[in-house]
């Protein structure tokens, strides 16, 4: 934290960590590192492309990204 405003910007990401956490291994402990490893790869696909986000207006992470994807090309 080394400037104006920098404790702020951590927001986003312990806010993700949070939701990560509650919704995923808390609910269903892993047995091992390769199985963790498993449940965040499945959460994560299910946050960016299935999970609809208010911030968004109801859309998907991903859909938003596949839309900037093609304004770019």
């Amino acid at each position: 934290m080394d400037g104006k405003g920098r404790a702020t910007d951590n927001a986003f990401i312990e806010r993700l960590c949070r939701s990560v956490k509650y919704e995923k291994p808390y609910l269903n402990p892993p047995s091992d590192g390769m199985n963790l490893y498993l449940k965040l790869a499945e959460y994560f696909n299910y946050y960016n492309n299935e999970r609809r986000h208010d911030s968004l207006d109801d859309k998907t992470p991903g859909s938003i990204h596949q839309r900037q994807e093609q304004i770019l090309t």
